[in-house]
């Protein structure tokens, strides 16, 4: 899939992915049109595939980013409240902080300072009333901690695969709520979204087969 949606601007990059089916729901389609990926990925911004944004970080390829909205939508309705774990470079936190809207609100905690630093700044070049209103607040934290702070949340996004089953941050949905998470080893991982009825039952659903970094500390991505 990957390289496939490949576009020349932002608005190609999203009618590609639209085109392949990968983006289906019109708020969705909004959403990515209204977030330019060139604030957020320094270079290449609108090719198929991760990009590097330093400190050992990558930015997950569009399509990535475009499925887990798609999966995330029902839970990112106006006023709702989500958290993207391991946010790097803010871009997904913004597209989740359009589809919440003015009265929502979207926590992205990344566990490299410099990364939440320079996210702040992305943000600040693209969507400054984001951050001046509280729309989008980052932090610096342990992602395989989520964000207790500021929990429940409606849905969480997971950018960076889990070794086993995320059972802090499935404690910090909502009831109901929805994660989208990778989890499993280096060699084998899946996309599995974790919906939470509301009597608190969790079922989880394999969407896919990827392939993430590990959600790891900042010593060891650091080395």
């Amino acid at each position: 899939m990957a390289w496939r949606c490949t576009g020349k601007s932002n608005d190609e990059l999203v009618s590609n992915l639209k085109a392949s089916g990968i983006v289906k729901n019109p708020r969705v389609e909004q959403a990515l049109r209204a977030v330019d990926r060139r604030f957020y990925c320094p270079e290449e911004p609108y090719i198929d595939s991760p990009g590097f944004i330093g400190s050992n970080a990558t930015i997950s390829a569009p399509h990535m980013h475009a499925s887990a909205l798609e999966h995330l939508e029902p839970y990112l309705q106006p006023g709702m409240h989500g958290l993207d774990v391991g946010s790097g470079s803010g871009y997904l936190a913004a597209c989740m902080a359009e589809l919440v809207g003015s009265q929502g609100t979207i926590v992205g905690i990344d566990h490299i300072d410099a990364l939440v630093e320079a996210s702040k700044h992305n943000l600040n070049r693209d969507k400054m009333s984001y951050l001046e209103s509280g729309r989008v607040q980052l932090a610096v934290a342990d992602g395989r901690q989520g964000y207790p702070f500021q929990a429940p949340y409606d849905c969480i996004h997971v950018g960076a695969a889990c070794s086993e089953r995320p059972n802090a941050l499935i404690n910090q949905l909502k009831a109901p709520g929805r994660m989208f998470a990778p989890v499993g080893s280096v060699f084998a991982q899946q996309i599995i979204q974790y919906d939470k009825a509301a009597d608190g039952k969790v079922t989880e659903t394999p969407l896919m087969e990827v392939r993430y970094v590990p959600l790891t500390d900042a010593a060891k991505q650091l080395g």
